[in-house]
């Protein structure tokens, strides 16, 4: 009976993660498309429909694969509310970057302050892909990768596949996928404030790596075997 009990609220969690999941990512796909297509005025802004396809089918298919094979790390990345104070400003300071990244390209497609040639535009898609690619890579290989900071009970050091190169492979990610969006979406102008993004990621990891070394045994010893946090050679 007892098993039974505890197949029965695993698989409740399981359903709660995958409706808040499921929730949260429709919501996406609505604000993303007022985003794109009011500034636009029109729905005829293909270069959205093409990002958004881009963006949210891989998106499903990770959901999907998680929610069978491991909703805890689904739950972890669901957690938003920062612990750290510098956090919590390094949070609103990207949701202003954000919103100005993915408002101004519907602007520059209706007045066309800027021109992306068609080609260009294929890179960046592909670009946008592949920066989901190494998010993907990252929850591979580290089932405690949490959109906070935090250092979670069981949690160690993750050396291997992508962490092996940079100590922060997710940001990596996240900063191809940040610059190349406003291309992807036929924007120059906005590539202005996804660039601004790069600072901020800076600062917040400086921080998370200070919270790392307190809490986490062995990642200053890591920090000595992996040099570089983002991009090899560079930083």
């Amino acid at each position: 009976m007892k098993n039974g009990v505890r197949m029965g609220e695993a698989e409740h969690t399981t359903n709660a993660v995958a409706v808040t999941a499921f929730g949260r990512m429709g919501m996406a796909v609505i604000v993303l498309g007022a985003m794109f297509f009011l500034p636009a005025g029109t729905a005829n802004y293909i270069e959205a429909w093409i990002y958004m396809a881009i963006l949210f089918l891989p998106m499903t298919a990770v959901l999907l694969y998680y929610l069978k094979k491991d909703p805890e790390l689904l739950r972890r990345r669901m957690q938003v509310h920062e612990r750290e104070k510098e956090q919590k400003r390094f949070v609103w300071i990207s949701l202003l970057l954000f919103l100005l990244a993915f408002l101004l390209p519907g602007f520059d497609y209706r007045y066309g302050w800027t021109t992306v040639p068609p080609a260009l535009v294929a890179v960046a898609d592909l670009l946008v892909l592949g920066g989901y690619g190494i998010f993907v890579l990252v929850l591979r290989e580290n089932r405690y990768a949490s959109r906070i900071v935090e250092v979670a009970d069981g949690q160690t050091v993750v050396d291997t596949g992508p962490y092996a190169v940079v100590r922060h492979p997710m940001y990596s990610g996240v900063i191809v996928l940040y610059l190349c969006s406003p291309v992807a979406l036929g924007s120059f102008l906005a590539v202005i404030p996804a660039a601004l993004l790069i600072p901020i990621l800076i600062l917040r990891i400086r921080n998370e790596e200070d919270v790392l070394s307190r809490g986490l045994p062995g990642y200053d010893a890591y920090k000595k075997r992996v040099r570089y946090r983002l991009f090899p050679g560079i930083w």
